[in-house]
Order: structure tokens, then sequence, then C-alpha cells
């Protein structure tokens, strides 16, 4: 299975509509429109499955989806990914995949997605500075990738590596950050059926600034672990040292559990804002885990969580 983009220089708000997302005979209809936009999936590619794992909540409109971004590639403030993203080429595309495994190599993007069953999965994603937004992922398992390319048994972590263009991320040509933007995952962490790679929002190829044309979901954790724009993937025996764990370890640890317990050194995490209800909109409590602890409590049963956070 597939994902077919051409570049047009139309944006996704020159696409579908959010309501076509839950409506497939309307999504249908408006094929003809949306491929001369060039950004839409083809007819074939459209089955997804509702994932069991979704909320039931509201997710937001693509507009706040598409808006509102921490991709410090493309600059820090929030409108400047989605005002320079535009700029970076995802085809072609590869993914490295190293280190403990049976079947090292580059993969292209159409191998990796090659016999992939998409799944629809509606998450909460919470970052650090108190903000969440309800986003419709299609994506696929990364456990599913892990096992086809056969995990030895000494590998006990998986890194990530975003890709480094300073001519196409302009963010990059300041050392803002030790680029490339690093993260990583406890292997039981990264083979939990709710850990995703993702391709798509509302069923549309996901646009550049949110991390194109695939990136890691993990539902239960701070935003900034949901790695974008992913060109490596590392098995290893050793803890990987992410890039916020390098740049400031006072503020953010390996783990980033949502944890509405453990403040921020500048300010507290019990609550947050979701995107798109207003500024004046009432916070909600955050939950712990996100709200995914019946699913994942269980991977840190006797930790300390004040320490591993």
């Amino acid at each position: 299975m597939k994902i077919r983009q051409r570049d047009t220089g139309l944006g996704w708000a020159d696409v579908t509509p959010r309501e076509f997302f839950f409506n497939r005979r309307a999504f249908l209809a408006a094929g003809g429109a949306a491929l001369i936009a060039g950004n839409a999936w083809a007819n074939d590619e459209l089955d997804v499955i509702p994932s069991q794992f979704s909320t039931d909540e509201q997710p937001n409109a693509l507009p706040d989806i598409a808006r509102y971004n921490n991709f410090y590639e493309f600059g820090l403030g929030k409108g400047d990914p989605a005002r320079y993203a535009g700029a970076l080429t995802t085809q072609p595309w590869s993914i490295r995949i190293d280190g403990l495994v049976e079947r090292p190599g580059d993969y292209s993007f159409e191998e990796i997605l090659d016999g992939v069953q998409l799944e629809e999965r509606i998450y909460r994603l919470r970052c650090v500075e108190a903000w969440s937004m309800v986003v419709p992922w299609v994506g696929f398992e990364l456990g599913e990738l892990l096992r086809r390319v056969g995990v030895q048994p000494s590998a006990r972590h998986v890194a990530f590596e975003t890709l480094v263009r300073p001519e196409e991320m302009r963010g990059q040509r300041v050392p803002m950050l030790d680029w490339p933007y690093r993260e990583g995952l406890r292997l039981d962490e990264a083979m939990h059926p709710l850990t995703i790679l993702a391709t798509g929002i509302y069923r549309q190829p996901i646009p550049n600034q949110n991390g194109a044309p695939i990136r890691l979901v993990v539902p239960w954790k701070y935003g900034f672990k949901s790695i974008k724009s992913i060109v490596r993937i590392t098995l290893t025996e050793e803890e990987p040292l992410n890039t916020w764990q390098d740049m400031a370890p006072d503020e953010y640890g390996y783990y980033a559990n949502v944890n509405p317990e453990v403040d921020h050194p500048r300010w507290s995490q019990a609550s947050e804002r979701r995107i798109g209800m207003g500024l004046f909109a009432r916070r909600m409590p955050t939950r712990m885990f996100n709200g995914y602890g019946d699913q994942v409590a269980h991977l840190y049963e006797g930790m300390d969580l004040r320490r591993y956070y």
C-alpha cells in the first residue's frame, strides 16, 4: 500500500474539507478535485481500519492541526512550520534501519509501506507547553516494521533521527539544537500497539509541517517524543541520548510520560489548553499517561516516575 503525492504548490487547505473524513462516499465523490490538488489518497488506498485504540473525543479541525506546530527545523514559532515547510522535498524518501537488527538497510518509503495495513487512530497529542489537540492519524504499528526487519535478542532500545537538510529546513541553518533531532524509546514501548508510524492525517498524506512523509506517534508521552520526518531507526542495547534530554536534562527526561503530578521546572503540567477551543476556554485537567493508563501503566510498574520523568 503506497501513498501517491505530487507537488502542485497547493497545501492541505486546498484539498479535502474536514467533514469528508467521516464520509467515505463523499470523499470518493470529491476524488477528482482532490487529485487535481495533488495531495489525496488514491481510491484503492482509502480502506483504512478504525482502531480499537482510538479516543471518542472530537478531533481537531485540520487547520488547527496544520497551523500550530513545534518543528524547530523550520523555526521557533508555532506558525513557522506551516509557513516554511513547503520547501521540504519528501520524494524520494528512505529510512536507514540499522543496529541490532537481522536485516539492516536503506528502505524506501514504498518498501516500508508495502503490505502494511493502515489504521485510523484518533489520539490525543499533548505538548509539554501544556496545550493539546486530538488528531486523526493514519498509520501502522511501529512493532510491525521492527518485526519485519528482525530485532536481535540484545536490543533494548530504539533510536530515531530526523532529516538534516538545511537548504530546505531553514531552522537547521542556526545551531539552536544539535542537529539531527534525536529521540528514543525503550523496546517494549516501541513494540506496544499504541505506538505507530503515521503517514497520514484525515486520510490525506501528512502535511510537511506535521512530519511528512512519516513520523512517530506515542500518544501517552509528551509531543516532543513523537519525532517527525524520520530518516533513521537504530536498535541499540544502551539507552540513546535524546536531543532535549541532552540540551536540558533538568527539564526533559528519557521517558517523557504525561504526568500531571510532575511539573516542568517553568510551568505546571496539571492542566492543558485544547487548541481550537479559543483562548478563554476552560483549561482541562491533564490525565496520567494522557488517558492511556489502562494500556501502558504496566510498562512502568515499580518505577519512580518522578525520577524517571
